[in-house]
């Protein structure tokens, strides 16, 4: 590696403090990197879980609507199914972690408000309800789960990102600062060493 460096004490000085910066910079990289891997080992397991979850949920829902379809006919349900209402939209808005944009899904209904079913139990299929209220379960761990991925895609760009830096700190950086360090520490010694032999020769010279 080819160092272009005046040998000085002010640059010795220069690139030990560089160095230092460096080796720090790299430690709280090290450290970030650490943190966000634990924090996506987190969300894959609770990927997993909802993931169960939904499946769990949607077997019943399936389950129950069959269930109503033979109890009440294909042509009776679908005009249940047209009369409910229809979703409210949901809107999308970021909050930042360890300085990374996570996506946060905002549901828009009234939270305060629980969830009715469209029709009463006494006017309606016990079946067909029981499958509206799983739906709508399945539906909520869908945003859950959408967030929950959403945050594990955005933190594996970001120990990319870290990781990069970490090894252009750990491969190039600081092993380039080491190395003009001790260049310059050499050299100046080396100096050193020159001048304390022309003062010995001169003084030497001069007792003679």
């Amino acid at each position: 590696m080819a160092i272009k460096v005046t040998p000085t004490k002010a640059n010795l000085i220069k690139s030990k403090s560089s160095l230092a910066f460096s080796t720090k910079g790299y430690n709280l990289l090290d450290k970030k990197r650490t943190v966000l891997i634990q924090e996506i080992m987190k969300l894959v397991k609770q990927s997993e879980e909802i993931e169960a979850k939904i499946t769990e949920i949607f077997k019943e829902a399936y389950t129950a609507l069959q269930q109503a379809s033979i109890s009440m006919g294909l042509n009776h349900l679908e005009e249940y199914a047209l009369s409910i209402p229809r979703e409210e939209p949901f809107d999308t808005r970021t909050r930042s972690v360890m300085g990374v944009d996570i996506p946060e899904i905002v549901d828009n209904s009234d939270p305060n408000k629980n969830f009715s079913l469209p029709f009463g139990f006494s006017a309606n299929n016990p079946a067909l309800d029981v499958a509206i209220e799983k739906f709508h379960e399945a539906k909520l761990l869908s945003y859950q789960l959408a967030e929950v991925e959403g945050t594990a895609f955005k933190l594996s760009l970001e120990i990319k990102k870290t990781q990069k830096s970490a090894n252009a700190l750990d491969k190039i950086q600081i092993p380039r600062l080491q190395e003009q360090i001790k260049y310059i520490e050499e050299s100046i010694e080396e100096k050193d060493r020159e001048e304390n032999f022309r003062i010995k020769k001169v003084k030497k010279h001069n007792q003679n």
